[in-house]
């Protein structure tokens, strides 16, 4: 895992939300008092902002609102071309399952906090939202912002409203009803976050569909892509496969397969960076525990999530990662 501040997301999402909260009639700079951003500095092509500035934009939204809905209103605000060259490829796809080929692919180049990945079936396929940071009190508005975008790009690219199921891996929020007609609705407390699409809506040709347009905004993320991962280091790869879509972990034999690479091979590398499997799976396991907790689940369930035998196995390891009981953990964090 990451640290934290490691994972960045692109700045131009925080004037998505400084144009929602203009809807309660405060500017944009009451909303960017105190953060060190100015509007020009956000509109920028390549600024980036931290995990740590998106927590304190979003709960400083809500504070001058009143509104803890934000993600919704920011999804809703949300077009193809604020996800950059993946948004323009996405567009020029001929059908919908190819702009979620296009999205998952590229998704790096616009943050790695969160993955996604395609799984496809007989009846459909399903679009899977992986975590690899804490988001926080953001976590919410992130993820729902993402999901309601995802959800209406998918209407304005096909000119239909495609069937879909939306799973989300948080409990239902105090505020979701108001919002329940944008998801169908929504399940909540699922092992992660899930938009499930029928065959019939992935093979529909988007209204967008652009033969040249998408050979050419293809090489552009392929070029960004392969920058991103120039100096990736082999810890970095394992660590982003190591999620099952799921939920839980891989193996390591399931992730030196996903790598193309034995077993043994894999564990020299991560021995010459310092590291091991067993590192980065306890790495990975800590990052997920804390979003879990998060949550009202029960320890039983969060240790089963997270591939223990039991909580109390669990609990051990945890108090071994944060000096600190799960419990003890829940009472002082802010939800």
């Amino acid at each position: 895992m990451h640290a934290p501040d490691a994972h960045t997301i692109p700045a131009i999402h925080a004037l998505h939300l400084a144009d929602v909260v203009e809807r309660w009639g405060i500017d944009v700079d009451a909303l960017l008092a105190g953060s060190g951003w100015t509007p020009d500095a956000l509109a920028q092509p390549d600024a980036r902002l931290t995990l740590a500035d998106v927590e304190r934009l979003v709960e400083r939204a809500r504070k001058l609102t009143g509104e803890p809905g934000l993600g919704f209103h920011v999804g809703l605000q949300m077009r193809i071309a604020s996800h950059g060259f993946l948004g323009l490829a996405a567009m020029a796809a001929p059908t919908l399952g190819d702009a979620a080929q296009v999205a998952v692919r590229f998704a790096p180049t616009r943050t790695t906090a969160l993955s996604l990945r395609l799984e496809t079936g007989p009846e459909g396929a399903a679009l899977v939202m992986l975590e690899h940071a804490d988001l926080g009190s953001a976590r919410d508005a992130v993820v729902l912002a993402l999901t309601v975008g995802i959800v209406q790009l998918a209407r304005a690219l096909t000119g239909a409203d495609a069937a879909y199921q939306v799973e989300l891996a948080f409990d239902e929020p105090s505020y979701y009803r108001r919002f329940a007609h944008l998801l169908r609705p929504a399940r909540f407390g699922c092992p992660v976050h899930r938009i499930t699409f029928p065959a019939a809506a992935l093979a529909a040709r988007l209204v967008t569909a652009d033969p040249a347009a998408l050979r050419l905004t293809l090489e552009q993320c392929e070029r960004e892509l392969a920058e991103l991962r120039a100096g990736d280091p082999f810890s970095q790869r394992v660590a982003r496969v190591l999620p099952r879509a799921s939920g839980g972990f891989l193996t390591i034999e399931e992730v030196a397969k996903a790598l193309h690479v034995s077993t043994r091979t894999l564990k020299r590398r991560l021995a010459e960076e310092g590291t091991s499997f067993r590192d980065l799976l306890e790495d990975a396991r800590r990052a997920r525990a804390l979003v879990l907790l998060r949550d009202e689940l029960g320890l039983d369930e969060i240790a089963a999530r997270l591939g223990y035998s039991d909580a109390a196995n669990f609990s051990r390891a945890f108090r071994r990662w944060t000096g600190v009981t799960p419990g003890a953990w829940r009472t002082r964090e802010p939800k």
